[in-house]
Order: C-alpha cells, then structure tokens, then sequence
C-alpha cells in the first residue's frame, strides 16, 4: 500500500476536497456519512498534520526506495517506451532477473517503514471514531430526527437531509484534537481498521481529482505556443 505524504493528504480534508451539501434543519429521516464526517474533522487534520512532521525523514527514505523501485522498472523496460507491461515482467521472471529481487526487497523495506505511519493513522482515526456516537445524538437531539440512513439506502433525497456536516461540527467541538501515539500493546479494531480504509479512499479520490484539475489547468490552450522541448516521460511506477 503506498503512503502519500501526511501533511498533504491532511490538506485535502478542505471542504472543496471532499465536498459535501449545506445543512439545513431537517426532522424525521436523515441520511450521514461516518467516513466523510470524521474524515472532515478538525482533529483528524491535525493528527495527521502531526504524523506528517513525526515521520517527515522516513517519508523521504520511502521515497527514496520508490525512485529505486522506479529506476530498476525502467531497466526491465526492454524496449524503453517508459512503460513497463506484463509481457517484459514475464520475460524477467522467466528469465529470473535478479532485479525483480531486488524491487522485491526494497518493497518490503518500504513496508516495514510505513507500518509506524499506518498504526499512527488508524490509532487516530479510532480516538475520533469513539466519540462519533455521541457527536451524532448531539445532532440527532437537535434537529428531532427520527432515523439516521447511510447515503447509500437513499435513491434520492434533499441535500437538507444530510447531516454528516452537522456531526463534524459536533466533533470539533467535543474532539479538537487526539493522540497519535498508539500504546505497545494496542491493536486496531476490525471495525477500525475498515473506517480507515474508507478514509483513506476518500483521501486517494481526492488527490486523483485535484491532480485531474491540476493537469488540466497546466494543459496548453488552443493556439497558445509550444515549449521547444518537451518535458521527459516519467519512469515506470513500481508495481
């Protein structure tokens, strides 16, 4: 699994990043969205922000590794067309290159160093997760709501129904912040361990989009000049 850099993946927690509707008053049903709304949270910026500063040197050693990944994928790249299909790592493995054990070991480097990051996250993620419930009755208490759905049980509805806004605001006030620092003997919850990957996942889809943009953005305008050389192909992402 590979890790992008904490402090900016803490950025995309901005309300453009991972967009959600205004809250207006609603009574009866209403709909919330656990991962958004903690993913939203001040407390989780901030955690992440904090991992991000702890583990900044071991963010630059793994990529690091991931340059030496990308460098050797470029050296089974036979015919060089900087991308490294199935058909040239079937000719490696069939020829037992000794590069594949070579990516093999410093994928496994890049793993054991990113573990102590990983737990940080989840540990976060699950001081926050603790006080989700109480954070939503605040809410549910509020606007007199009679039933809480996933998003995903609703086919349509209002924006005014969702509420995971409203219960992020409640868990800024309750939980502006929380350790990132597991105890030896702790260990992540199955129910944890899956929120975090949802987080995650919303993380991951916003970077991609905020990419997207970003690359549009850069792209030339019709009519607009050419530079004379165009920048080189990135080497192959290690697999």
């Amino acid at each position: 699994m590979k890790i992008r850099n904490t402090a900016a993946m803490a950025a995309l927690l901005s309300a453009t990043a991972i967009a959600m509707p205004a809250t207006a008053q609603v009574a009866g049903i209403a709909t919330a969205d656990t991962s958004v709304a903690i993913a939203r949270s001040k407390a989780l910026g901030t955690a992440y922000q904090q991992i991000g500063t702890q583990y900044a040197s071991v963010a630059q050693q793994m990529q690091a590794k991931r340059t030496e990944i990308n460098n050797i994928n470029a050296q089974l790249d036979t015919n060089k067309d900087k991308n490294l299909d199935q058909a040239e790592l079937d000719a490696a493995v069939k020829a037992k290159n000794p590069l594949l054990t070579q990516i093999d070991t410093k994928q496994k480097e890049i793993n054991a160093m990113q573990d102590p990051i990983i737990r940080a996250q989840l540990y976060s993620v699950e001081q926050i997760a603790m006080k989700y419930e109480a954070a939503q009755q605040a809410v549910i208490t509020a606007k007199k709501i009679n039933i809480i759905l996933t998003p995903e049980a609703f086919v349509w509805a209002p924006d005014a129904v969702d509420v995971t806004t409203a219960i992020t605001a409640e868990l800024d006030k309750s939980t502006p912040s929380v350790p990132i620092t597991p105890p030896a003997d702790w260990r992540p919850s199955r129910q944890g361990a899956a929120l975090y990957q949802s987080i995650q996942q919303l993380f991951n889809n916003a970077a991609q989009m905020q990419a997207a943009q970003a690359a549009a953005t850069q792209s030339p305008q019709p009519g607009a000049p050419r530079p004379a050389t165009p920048a080189p192909a990135q080497q192959p992402d290690s697999r």
